[in-house]
This record gives C-alpha cells, sequence and structure tokens, in this order.
C-alpha cells in the first residue's frame, strides 16, 4: 500500500545506510514540527533510531508522526523514505528500526521472499487476522507488529469517467480481456495485489506498466491525458472526483486488509519497549476516516506532511 514516489528507479538497498541518498530525510525537514525544541531538551536520551518507509504522500504523514512522537519521547531519530518496499527491507531489521506499515503489504512480501513470487497470498480481510496468518514469517524475520489501526488503505485503481462511461466500466472485472497501459508504483508488475493480480486473476492484458508512482501526479496526469487507460491509487485517495476520475470496483478482492501497523525490529523492541508505548495511542486515535481527510488536506490543500501531522497529533493529545 498503500508518502507521491519520486520517478526515480528503486533504489539500491545498499542506498538506505548512506546518509542522505536514501529519498526525503523527514528529520532535517521538519524544524517547524518542534525537533529543535526536543533536541535541546534531551531528545537522545533514549539513543538513536532509524525509521524508514516509502515516498508517497499518506506514508510520509504517518513517518513524520512517528518521527515527531518518537523524538518527543527522547529518541534521536533518523527517518529516511524510498521509493518501494524492495529498497528497505533487505535492511530491516538491522539498519531499519522502525517502519510505517500496512499489514497486509509487509505479511505478503515476508511471503513471496520465503515462498517464491508464486506463493499464495495471504488474503484475510481482517487485518489481525492476517497478522496472525503471517505471524510465523514476521517472527522469521525478526519483526514485530504493534497495535494494528482501525485505519484501513488498500490499493485501488481508477479509470476516468469519461472511459467508465463510454466502456461501460465500473468493476475490474469489466476490464477482462481489455488490454490497458498501467501507470502505478514503481514495484507493481508482478505483485498479486496490483499488476500480477489484475492480469492473472481479472484477466486484464496490461501492455505495459508505467512506473510513474502510487497516487502520484504524474499518475493522474497519465490516465487523463490517455497516456494510461488505468492508474493506481488507494482507497484513501481524496482528490479523485475533482480530477474527472473513478475508482473501480475490487469485485475478487484480490486486496488483503492494509490496516496501518507499526512494524518494528524485535531487537530493538526488547530493548526499548517503551516505543511500543509511543506508538500504540497513535494506532488507537488514526481511523479511515480522519486519515482520508489528512491526505486531503495535503493533496487538494497543499498543507506540508509534517504540518498535517502535528496537527493532529496535537489535537488527539499526543503531542504536547
Amino acid at each position: 500500500m498503500h508518502l507521491a514516489r519520486s520517478l526515480a528507479a528503486v533504489l539500491a538497498a545498499s542506498a538506505l545506510a548512506l546518509s542522505g541518498c536514501a529519498g526525503d530525510d523527514l528529520s532535517s525537514s521538519s524544524s517547524g514540527s518542534g525537533s529543535d525544541d526536543s533536541s535541546s531538551s534531551g531528545s537522545s536520551d533514549k539513543g538513536s533510531l532509524t525509521i524508514a518507509g516509502q515516498n508517497f504522500p499518506e506514508a510520509t504523514l504517518v513517518a513524520s508522526m512517528y518521527e515527531q512522537l518518537l523524538e518527543d519521547a527522547g529518541y534521536t531519530v533518523d527517518t529516511k523514505l524510498v521509493d518501494s518496499r524492495d529498497a528497505y527491507m533487505p535492511t530491516f531489521p538491522g539498519d531499519v528500526d522502525v517502519v510505517p506499515e500496512y499489514v497486509g503489504g509487509i505479511v505478503n512480501f515476508l511471503n513471496t521472499q520465503a515462498n517464491g513470487d508464486k506463493a499464495k497470498p495471504f488474503e484475510a480481510g481482517d487485518g489481525q487476522q492476517l497478522a496472525d496468518d503471517g505471524k510465523q514469517l514476521l517472527d522469521d524475520a525478526g519483526i514485530t507488529l504493534l497495535d494494528i489501526s482501525p485505519a484501513t488503505d488498500t490499493n485501488a485503481f481508477f479509470v476516468t469517467q469519461d472511459y467508465s462511461d463510454a466502456e461501460g466500466v465500473t468493476t475490474l472485472s469489466d476490464l477482462e480481456g481489455k488490454s490497458v497501459v498501467l501507470a502505478a508504483a514503481p514495484d507493481c508488475e508482478g505483485r498479486l495485489d496490483c499488476e500480477g493480480g489484475l492480469s492473472d486473476d481479472y484477466g486484464i492484458d496490461v501492455t505495459k506498466v508505467l512506473e510513474l508512482g502510487y497516487a502520484s501526479d504524474q499518475t493522474y496526469q497519465s490516465v487523463i491525458s490517455g497516456e494510461s487507460q488505468l492508474g493506481e491509487t488507494s482507497t484513501t485517495d481524496g482528490t479523485l472526483e475533482s480530477q474527472g476520475l473513478v475508482v473501480l470496483d475490487d469485485d475478487k478482492e484480490i486486496q488483503p486488509a492494509q490496516n496501518l501497523v507499526p512494524a518494528i525490529s524485535s531487537d530493538f523492541l526488547s530493548e526499548h519497549p517503551d516505543v511500543a508505548d509511543v506508538l500504540n495511542p497513535l494506532m488507537a486515535a488514526l481511523t479511515t476516516e480522519n486519515l482520508t481527510e489528512m491526505n486531503g488536506k495535503m493533496a487538494v490543500d497543499r498543507a506540508k506532511p509534517e504540518d498535517v501531522a502535528q496537527e493532529f497529533l496535537t489535537s488527539e493529545g499526543l503531542l504536547g
């Protein structure tokens, strides 16, 4: 799932460990969020930690929430955002300690790592059930999931309203046998919840995947211009209607539960159990509705993710 991803190719895994070359560094861009105050009050008291995540707006927002909360709790935080899960998972756990994740995304990533690209995906529609189903994979990888949020954001695929009307397309099944160009995330091709599922489960002839980003302006414009017929976004995207775009119903339900959840290095968590006390209240406060509203503030109002994050954390009493 579900922070717009850049157009650059997926970064090499080794780049994540290099200073400043793995993507946006929120720790250097969120001075207005109180980071300077926490530094002056002894933010290094509890040591350092590294957050990694994906660089599309919603993930950037949630990563900023993690960063602000953990800095307020006394940690020195280095945040690195990259194009796709493939780029940070080789160093998590290890160089990376904390990742804002989606249950289905991380469980099925570990599933394909352990069992191959054609492994049967975990498909539970309930986030906790999906986490329970993937527990052995998580344990083997040295990863612990904290509390699962009721907020959920699954992949979704959209067309223009004109295309929907002209072709009589309202569900993904309506595209069976049709040839389409897909504008999507860099890691979409072959994924069972993206191009792989569209091709194999829905019988859609995806002739090409344009790696223009997940819910990015480039992806929107590609579909609007007719360069692509189908684009990838999320179910919490509040910008589509204003652009003349419409989500097609996932009528075969190929998307697993994608509740937001903090993924933590098990070793790091055993040494710093208070991290759970810092992040679990955030998971309880997030809902699909307020997540969609915050996404709208960034996309429509052009608000900065760190500002939206700080406003939400303060309003919920999570940040002083």
